[in-house]
């Protein structure tokens, strides 16, 4: 079990304990889809869970007698009952997180999430200071698809690829849905293919859940790293220029300016969202000669062909 998945389910777990004292081993871990065996091992971590300091009288206890018997007997944990305060930084990062959340969201989770966002923004004055943009497809059809999720049931799709330019109907087994680079994916076995693939979101118009369950085809594959994971906080990207785009040197910040023979005009400056580079890029059109590094520019340029596409 990795701890990517280990730490949110032990966040979540403290406060249903707290909720539920004197729980069931056997009926918890079912709730967290775990095995008794992997709950206990969360548990055996909870020990050194606690307030600054490290004294018995700082960390979680867990009562290990009652935890032989299958009893959960949690303690010395209410001070999680403690008002959160966030700094500036953080509720900036949690209200962008939220954004991308609810680009993501199904008609269930959504008024949730924008309520959550909304109380934030009003405390700490977010305005129109910060914003997220997801590609993510229409709301029913991550409501469909989150249902065959929970279900655990296969789906039927209709997708519409780029590739070929043309609509098919596979059936998958969905596993889960994420982003990358401003775009939303859903990551599902191909029965057609016998196979993991990875579905964009807004290319599936509609989604028929169907009665039969999912198989057990092992853990599904990653998402592909996108462009800007090797420099998670910036990465720096160099754009050469014709006369016509040199308006972004006076509206975005940038690293170094050169001036290049033929009237190019070289740019280095840091992205730090994959999304709105792209929109610059479409933005700037012809006027963009090179782009380095190049993998920079594969969303616009895909973006730049299927709107052509489209048109003609």
């Amino acid at each position: 079990m990795t701890s990517s998945s280990q730490v949110p389910r032990l966040l979540a777990l403290v406060p249903y304990l707290q909720a539920h004292p004197d729980a069931d081993l056997k009926a918890t871990a079912a709730v967290f889809h775990v095995t008794p065996r992997q709950l206990v091992a969360d548990l055996n971590v909870l020990w050194y869970c606690g307030l600054p300091g490290g004294m018995p009288g700082d960390l979680i206890e867990v009562d290990m007698d009652a935890l032989d018997e299958g009893r959960i007997r949690l303690t010395n944990a209410d001070f999680l009952d403690r008002p959160l305060r966030l700094t500036v930084e953080e509720a900036m990062s949690l209200i962008v997180a939220l954004g991308a959340l609810e680009e993501m969201a199904d008609a269930g989770l959504a008024p949730a999430v924008r309520s959550a966002r909304a109380k934030l923004e009003a405390v700490f004055g977010a305005g129109d200071r910060v914003g997220v943009s997801v590609q993510a497809g229409e709301e029913g059809v991550r409501g469909a698809l989150a249902d065959a999720l929970g279900r655990g049931v296969a789906a039927r799709l209709t997708y519409h690829g780029a590739a070929r330019g043309e609509t098919t109907t596979p059936t998958v087994e969905p596993a889960g849905l994420a982003t990358r680079d401003g775009y939303g994916y859903l990551t599902a076995w191909s029965r057609e293919r016998g196979a993991w693939r990875t579905y964009r979101l807004d290319r599936i118009s509609a989604v028929e859940p169907l009665a039969d369950p999912v198989g057990d085809h092992g853990e599904p594959p990653p998402l592909a790293s996108g462009w800007l994971d090797a420099r998670p906080d910036a990465a720096e990207v160099t754009l050469d220029v014709r006369p016509e785009g040199r308006w972004i040197v006076e509206y975005h910040p940038t690293l170094e300016v050169t001036d290049l023979p033929g009237g190019l005009t070289r740019v280095r400056l840091l992205v730090a969202d994959p999304a709105w580079f792209r929109r610059l890029l479409l933005r700037l059109g012809p006027a963009v000669a090179a782009v380095e590094p190049t993998h920079a520019a594969a969303s616009a340029i895909e973006a730049a062909r299927e709107a052509l596409s489209r048109d003609g």
